[in-house]
């Protein structure tokens, strides 16, 4: 097959615009296609972009646009839950930036706003409804009769992708690890500083302060059955801030941070799922990148900075390699062996928030001591947040 020169991008989120973006810098000339009417602006919660992501925006020209929307993190602390008291601190990596708290439509706005700039075509309604291949190019057909075409395409849809069900039928579908997620702002008087995470007795909870002085929180509970946004937002707020006030009733700070919550002020997300390792990131002239195919859970802080590594190395590898089985292979093994290591490393966090009482009161002896001896920030974090692409050095088969 010859060289890519255009391109079809499925989705419009967060992996749909950078795609783009490092595909114009590789001289790769693409348009975005996005299933809703609309732009996602104004809609989503809060998440992390890690120092490994903030690196690759970089090599996109977005590093001071999103150092302007996100909200820098000095550290992590790990919290007794039962008294509240710190057991374990640090203040980052030595040598690496701080990771960036940013509100999902922020960052929507920043990537859209670059892609428009750049003369990037963002298309909305376009729901993908079939791909046709050729030994030329494909073509894709939109469920309101209209068709597009370009020399490969790019499925940036998402943890249901219809890209990848189109490349492997078989592919396995999204996993639920028994958590529902929520978050909502806790009484103001704090000052900025690291973000701290509490296993409590029943539920987990992370809480950071806003530059404003709110303090934001997140609560990770224990759910048997998985529900999807919408269905979870159809139960009344009122009744989902009881649960959570039920849930952390034994911890501290959970429960002065959660007990002010109004209904208003609480945000209902969807269950908290993983993509199990899919088989088949490519095909022929179809290829898959972000959360279609790698998508850790948000236990990782790793999902957007994935997605952004991910977009940067396909772009890197059609730029140099015009042959596209060997492009697309030479992508997924530069990708394939990191995104499993951060999804295990996921996996465990989920395990330790959905244990019983008796293994998160070991834990909490045991890990402090692991920290000062084993597992230190660096030797815990340095692999994954110090993770750097070169732009410039030539992908070879």
């Amino acid at each position: 097959m010859t060289a890519a020169r255009t391109a079809l991008i499925i989705g419009g989120g967060i992996a749909g615009p950078v795609t783009a973006l490092a595909l114009r810098r590789a001289g790769i000339e693409a348009t975005v296609y996005e299933a809703y009417g609309s732009s996602s602006e104004g809609i989503g919660g809060i998440l992390m972009i890690a120092p490994n992501g903030l690196d690759a925006l970089r090599l996109l020209g977005l590093a001071e646009a999103v150092a302007e929307i996100g909200q820098p993190m000095a550290g992590m602390a790990i919290v007794d839950a039962t008294n509240g008291k710190t057991i374990m601190s640090f203040d980052g990596l030595p040598g690496q930036p701080p990771s960036r708290t940013v509100w999902r439509s922020d960052l929507f706005r920043v990537l859209h706003d670059r892609a428009a700039a750049e003369g990037i075509p963002i298309e909305y309604g376009k729901r993908l409804v079939g791909i046709d291949e050729s030994p030329t190019g494909v073509t894709a057909r939109f469920a309101d009769g209209t068709t597009a075409s370009a020399d490969i395409l790019i499925g940036a849809d998402g943890i249901r992708s219809t890209v990848r069900s189109v490349i492997d039928p078989a592919a396995p579908s999204p996993r639920y690890v028994g958590l529902q997620s929520f978050a909502g702002h806790g009484p103001a008087g704090g000052e900025p500083g690291p973000m701290h995470f509490a296993q409590g007795k029943r539920a987990f909870l992370g809480y950071w302060t806003f530059p404003d002085g709110r303090i934001g929180w997140f609560s990770n509970v224990p759910y048997a059955e998985p529900l999807t946004m919408a269905q979870a937002r159809q139960i009344p707020a009122a009744e989902w801030l009881k649960l959570l006030r039920e849930m952390h009733a034994d911890d501290i700070p959970a429960r002065d941070l959660i007990a002010p919550t109004t209904a208003e002020e609480l945000y209902v997300f969807g269950p908290t799922e993983i993509m199990p390792s899919v088989p088949r990131w490519y095909r022929d002239r179809l290829v898959l990148v972000g959360d279609s195919a790698h998508a850790p859970s948000s236990s990782s802080g790793q999902g957007a900075s994935l997605a952004v590594e991910s977009a940067v190395q396909l772009a890197r590898c059609l730029r140099d390699l015009p042959d596209l089985p060997s492009a697309f292979a030479a992508y997924e093994r530069l990708r394939r062996p990191r995104v499993q290591k951060v999804a295990a490393f996921a996996a465990r966090q989920n395990d330790r928030k959905a244990s019983g009482p008796v293994a998160r009161a070991v834990m909490g002896v045991v890990m402090p001591l692991m920290m000062k001896t084993i597992f230190t920030p660096e030797r815990m974090f340095g692999w994954m947040h110090g993770y750097r692409i070169d732009w410039d050095e030539t992908v070879t088969a």
